[in-house]
């Protein structure tokens, strides 16, 4: 933990990088979230990641609000730690940078359509001869060996189809989406546990190889992990997909005397223990609450009896009763009260940095802690092309007429 905290001190520099993944080379090839994400968690565990902008830059870059053009507060945190390259690569020259570039890298992650990578010649089919090492990441909505292999998907869309939207609307009566970029970030957590699967082949046995992360396909896996459920077998047995407990309409947070909490007794003890507490100890032995598969199966009728029970005591109360039956409780934190919670506060969760021109900004650290190898800060998102020269002159190129 002291490591990881000298570590984080030092951020902001261009400090000698010191993480588990210091001496790896990734070129991030993607815009918006998913790629930049997935690059920013690489860089963050000391990768060398080269962001590939196009003269205009990732469109992230124009978001509100922003000091200064091109410098979203939006883009800060997930482009932090990178170095910015500016190749239009419609040109030759910048098709001769990229190629220059990647013949320095380990990876190459991009989240550019499989019909836009042919155009530019940049499939994997493209560079495998001449790079047999690189290990080429490709993201995108839709499988490539699909009919859907260049139709447009960005986060609302993939939600959809994968069947997150519609298990929203089994609990509320609406169809919405979940309020964050979920499918983004999901596959962006994938993009990087593969591109570090088939770094380990590669450092093996010498052979890059293509992986592709299908947003579509990797969200159905996710959301079926426990809604599979009756779907396990076959025939499809009651109720069919969907894990009824999470289904469940009444389950919400609950109101206190004074407030709002997150209250889940889980297993026998917790439940008895919860029905002892608000005087119905009797609850504990009612044939729908008295064992887990019960309590699952009606679990409608369960949580709306926690819930109309919870309300005779004040949060504080809960909390203090609830931590010293071990059961799961937490306030409801808007996302201000979670950033800046005595907890955050003390893990270094959240906090300010001095930007060089963009001033002070908050920056969200690395949350897993390494006890040898920390994750860390090394350096600032930079402006739209600041390290092209020095990256391409890294490279050993230096004719970029054109580009």
């Amino acid at each position: 933990m002291a490591a990881h905290r000298a570590e984080e001190s030092r951020g902001g520099g261009d400090g000698n990088r010191a993480g588990p993944l210091a001496g790896l080379r990734v070129l991030e090839l993607a815009t918006v979230i998913m790629g930049p994400y997935a690059g920013a968690q690489l860089a963050d565990l000391g990768a060398d990641v080269i962001k590939i902008e196009s003269p205009e830059g990732d469109p992230t870059r124009g978001f509100a609000p922003a000091r200064h053009p091109g410098m979203a507060g939006f883009a800060l945190n997930f482009n932090r730690n990178k170095r910015s390259v500016s190749l239009d690569l419609k040109s030759d020259g910048g098709q001769a940078a990229l190629r220059a570039l990647i013949g320095t890298a380990d990876a190459l992650i991009t989240n550019i359509r499989p019909g836009a990578l042919r155009r530019l010649g940049l499939c994997y089919e493209d560079l495998a001869q001449e790079f047999p090492r690189l290990v080429f990441v490709n993201a995108q909505g839709f499988r490539s060996d699909s009919s859907l292999a260049d139709s447009a998907a960005y986060d609302d869309i993939v939600q959809a189809a994968s069947g997150l939207v519609w298990l929203n609307e089994q609990v509320t009566g609406e169809a919405y989406y979940v309020p964050t970029v979920l499918a983004d970030k999901v596959c962006s957590l994938v993009i990087v546990q593969s591109t570090l699967a088939a770094l380990r082949h590669r450092d093996r046995t010498g052979e890059g190889q293509r992986v592709e992360v299908p947003m579509v396909d990797t969200m159905i896996a996710f959301n079926l992990v426990e809604h599979l459920a009756g779907a396990s077998l076959e025939p499809i047995e009651e109720p069919g997909y969907g894990y009824t407990r999470v289904l469940s309409a009444e389950r919400k947070a609950c109101r206190t005397a004074d407030g709002w909490m997150c209250i889940l007794p889980y297993n026998d003890r917790n439940w008895r223990d919860f029905f002892a507490r608000t005087g119905h100890p009797d609850l504990a032995d009612d044939r729908r609450f008295s064992n887990m598969a019960a309590r699952v199966a009606h679990a409608d009728e369960l949580y709306a009896q926690l819930r109309e029970l919870t309300p005779q005591f004040t949060s504080a109360q809960w909390r203090e009763f609830c931590d010293a039956a071990s059961i799961p409780a937490y306030p409801v934190h808007s996302l201000q009260e979670a950033a800046e919670s005595e907890y955050a506060r003390q893990g270094g969760l959240v906090r300010v940095v001095e930007h060089p021109t963009e001033g002070a900004c908050r920056i969200v650290s690395t949350p897993v802690r390494y006890s040898r190898t920390p994750a860390g800060f090394y350096r600032h998102f930079p402006r739209l092309g600041a390290d092209t020269d020095a990256v391409l002159a890294e490279a050993g190129y230096v004719d970029r007429a054109g580009d």
